[in-house]
């Protein structure tokens, strides 16, 4: 248990402006340990370094992990999207529907095939996308060709819905499964439940490689095709092309790929990091239920949890500042409130800003501010906490007392 007396226990008590940078709190840190050490030193002395043996160690351990029959590792998360589009044919003039709230990675890899994202707004509660509104969207359009549903901070999107919208429409699901290792929906482990499923490992995600990602299939088809686009469009592995004892040095190119591999350096990392996503997702579970214990009593939405017996990653704890109702401001609110936890010794962060306030989205496509009115009234108060397994109790005692101490602050000023 935690000690109610936060403020004995935490640094910069006395408002002062200066940050004490020896007990500053990240908004994220790795958890990296001996294991991972040693299986990278063992990488190293191996003498191969790029894609080989471990990356193909990780494959079969992470498939074996998510309950599927492919995993294919790569350089990370927006690979994988990429890799994964274009494997189910998305090609220009296609359209794919994802959500607005989420990191431009899931949106960009659309263009980057001349197809066109359309852009759906969230459920007010979790985050997720709103099948409400795909269903509304699929009256209109006739070429779409896929759904990039994103599991937000580690929840998982209502997937029986989803799938019962692109089976009647012939859409295919790709899930943006960034924060979501592991999540389950319904008891089914997220990554067995659509087309294709991709994953994140960079420096922040529950697991990480530093960079890196994973793609799940039970389709061998899309994971050939994958295979081949991930490195140059060769139709052989470089491990195998180096390594054998019989004369291996030909090779064809039977299309213009990528260059998305992962090293067996970062494979390494992800190996270690695996046999302990369960440790961790126990851990920041842990801490979510601490922060609603110790926040339950002020003025702040706390995350909304949609399937209580099913597995939340909580790769993100996402507080939303105001009491209810909420109403639109411009997040000067949230501004200040960040300012001050800053000045508490604790790192915060925004997810997301919505896509459609970007530029480049709202230039191409004309949005306007409202056009998404949920994602824009949840980005104008949300804030996320730090969340992650290599925090000490008296991590998560400093941030809760910075909270308690902030989180009126708008009544203060």
């Amino acid at each position: 248990m935690i000690s109610k007396n936060y403020r004995e226990k935490c640094v910069n008590t006395n408002n002062s402006p200066i940050i004490n940078m020896k007990n500053f709190i990240p908004f994220a840190l790795p958890q990296i340990d001996d294991a991972e050490i040693d299986e990278v030193v063992d990488t190293l002395r191996s003498g191969w370094l790029t894609t080989g043996q471990k990356t193909t160690r990780f494959e079969r351990d992470f498939s074996e992990f998510i309950g599927v029959n492919y995993a294919l590792a790569v350089n990370s998360a927006t690979a994988g999207l990429h890799l994964a589009l274009e494997a189910i044919g998305v090609r220009r003039g296609d359209k794919v529907i994802t959500t607005t709230y989420t990191f431009t990675a899931t949106a960009e890899v659309i263009r980057y095939l001349g197809a066109d994202p359309i852009l759906v707004d969230i459920d007010p509660k979790t985050f997720n996308i709103d099948p409400e509104k795909i269903r509304e969207i699929a009256k209109i359009h006739k070429d779409v060709k896929a759904i990039i549903p994103v599991h937000f901070a580690g929840q998982a999107c209502d997937m029986t819905a989803l799938k019962e919208i692109a089976d009647e429409n012939n859409w295919k699901i790709i899930e943006d499964a960034a924060h979501a290792l592991p999540t389950t929906w319904q008891g089914k482990t997220i990554g067995t439940l659509s087309d294709i499923t991709v994953y994140s490992f960079y420096a922040t995600k529950t697991i990480s490689t530093g960079e890196g990602g994973m793609i799940v299939s039970n389709n061998n088809d899309y994971i050939e095709r994958m295979k081949v686009m991930r490195l140059h469009g060769i139709n052989r592995d470089v491990f195998d092309r180096y390594t054998s004892d019989q004369p291996s040095w030909f090779y064809e190119v039977v299309e213009p790929g990528y260059k998305y591999n992962m090293t067996d350096v970062a494979a390494s990392l992800g190996i270690q990091q695996l046999k302990k996503a369960w440790d961790f997702q126990k851990r920041r579970e842990a801490i979510a239920m601490q922060y609603n214990e110790a926040f339950s009593d002020l003025a702040l939405r706390l995350p909304y949890v949609s399937q209580l017996e099913d597995t939340h990653a909580w790769h993100l704890y996402v507080l939303q500042l105001g009491v209810e109702p909420i109403e639109n401001t411009s997040g000067e609110e949230r501004n200040r409130f960040i300012k001050q936890m800053l000045k508490e010794g604790v790192g915060t962060s925004v997810h997301f800003i919505p896509l459609h306030l970007h530029p480049y989205w709202k230039n191409r496509y004309g949005y306007k501010e409202d056009d998404y009115p949920i994602a824009l009234n949840v980005f104008h108060h949300a804030v996320s906490l730090p969340i992650y397994p290599k925090m000490t109790d008296h991590d998560v005692s400093c941030v809760i007392e910075a909270v308690r101490k902030n989180s009126d602050i708008n009544n203060r000023l």
